[in-house]
């Protein structure tokens, strides 16, 4: 058993202490030595990750675990490609990934396996002493948020939750301008998951992509598993990519905290329309019923006096958005239209076109290494989101986004799905960082490495 993991393990007995001092660095990686990751699903998104991680000097991907045999070839062959020694290889089981936990040439874990699998592998690795690494949403119950935070807790090995689009760039140029106090005392925002998944959701890989109508086990990809939990689940499923972004913004768990939420959800027809217009009436998928609506909408109170509305619109027809819109005293800014509005500087009740204000507060980190990021993926935010992981592993140092954040921003999923089944009544928050958000400080966002 490694060192380094014996040492964590010994750290449990202090793990009130470094709940106080989330920024306590212990057994960190030495500036000479790589740090040795292991993958934990190598699917469309994993390879992704692997592909940033490939890329960097001080990184060794000594593992990789994945069920499915393309997927371990695939990443083999990208590996292999990067003139890197081949790793040992998991995927004969379900938990195999337990083995991958096992092994001393393994400082930290990427995961980015299906949603259900997300909560508990998360905490095996916490368990195994591996700095983790996981991909949203970070769990699907109460009992999975609490669970990240009381194995960080207990253990004292420190998790991230890789939402890339706190790492987008107009976001970060935002996040600047609210630091800079642009907007004046923060009230309102509104962010969400506006996307047409529905070729995502129903593709069997036999017909042209997009136009399948099959999901489960004749799916491919993410249709094996993503829409069964539109088939059983009346929630916003997929919060943080709106919710991530603005409660950096809002300082969420360091001096604010989410207090309530209301949800309300539309009939659901999307699903059905696009299999019956694409499979036929006939077709065995037409006669199901999907219990989500097609139009989640969700209001967070904060503890500051913000109000959130959180959108979730995957299953009908529309171009892509994230919905951001961040407002103040002093003005606003809305993504759809690439607008703005700053008072005394716009004119009276006319939007500023908002790309020299995003160029002119273009975030630090941005400007120094929006190079290094270009080809990245999603426009380069997924370069600073592995960035920022390797970063905080390599000194095991708290991350930015870390285990109370994605209990945090994931518990939008079962607390939108209650208020749904009770007909929108207001849902209280846990605190999950048991009244340490009152104390906790903002997060420095322009730390020259995160």
């Amino acid at each position: 058993m490694s060192t380094r993991r014996n040492f964590i393990k010994k750290t449990a007995i202090v793990s009130a202490g470094i709940a106080l001092s989330p920024n306590l660095s212990f057994g960190a990686i030495k500036k000479q030595q790589k740090l040795k990751v292991g993958m934990i699903g190598v699917g469309l998104r994993g390879t992704n990750h692997l592909d940033n991680v490939l890329n960097r000097d001080d990184v060794l991907v000594t593992a990789i675990c994945d069920i499915d045999d393309r997927r371990i070839k695939i990443a083999l062959d990208h590996i292999s490609k990067k003139g890197e020694k081949k790793p040992k290889v998991f995927g004969k089981d379900d938990y195999d990934y337990r083995n991958l936990l096992e092994m001393d040439d393994v400082d930290a874990v990427i995961i980015a396996t299906p949603w259900l699998w997300h909560t508990r592998m998360a905490k095996d690795a916490m368990k195994a002493g591996k700095y983790t690494g996981l991909e949203v949403s970070a769990a699907n119950t109460l009992e999975e948020c609490w669970d990240l935070v009381n194995v960080h807790e207990e253990t004292g090995t420190h998790l991230m939750i890789l939402e890339n689009v706190n790492y987008r760039r107009d976001i970060m140029a935002v996040l600047n301008m609210v630091k800079q106090n642009v907007f004046g005392e923060l009230v309102h925002f509104r962010c969400g998951y506006q996307h047409d998944l529905r070729f995502v959701k129903l593709n069997d890989g036999k017909t042209a992509y997009g136009k399948g109508v099959e999901f489960g086990d004749k799916g491919i990809s993410e249709a094996a598993w993503r829409t069964q939990h539109s088939l059983l689940r009346n929630a916003d499923v997929y919060p943080t990519h709106g919710a991530g972004p603005i409660a950096a913004m809002c300082d969420i768990n360091r001096g604010n905290r989410f207090t309530s939420l209301t949800s309300t959800a539309t009939k659901g027809i999307g699903l059905n329309d696009y299999i019956v217009k694409n499979g036929g009436k006939d077709h065995p998928n037409a006669k199901l019923k999907f219990k989500q609506g097609d139009v989640i909408t969700t209001t967070i109170e904060t503890a500051n006096g913000e109000s959130i509305i959180v959108t979730h619109d995957c299953n009908l027809p529309r171009p892509y958005s994230l919905g951001f819109r961040v407002q103040g005293s002093n003005g606003l800014w809305e993504v759809d239209g690439n607008r703005i509005y700053i008072e005394g500087i716009s004119d009276p009740h006319r939007w500023d076109d908002a790309s020299n204000w995003l160029k002119k507060y273009d975030h630090p980190l941005w400007k120094k290494y929006g190079e290094l990021a270009s080809g990245a993926g999603h426009g380069g935010m997924d370069w600073f989101v592995i960035n920022a992981f390797v970063e905080s592993a390599k000194q095991n140092i708290a991350p930015p986004m870390d285990a109370y954040d994605a209990s945090a921003w994931s518990a939008i999923t079962p607390l939108s799905e209650l208020s749904i089944e009770n007909n929108g009544e207001p849902q209280d928050f846990p605190d999950f960082t048991r009244g340490n958000w009152i104390k906790n400080k903002p997060y420095n966002w322009m730390k020259d490495t995160y």
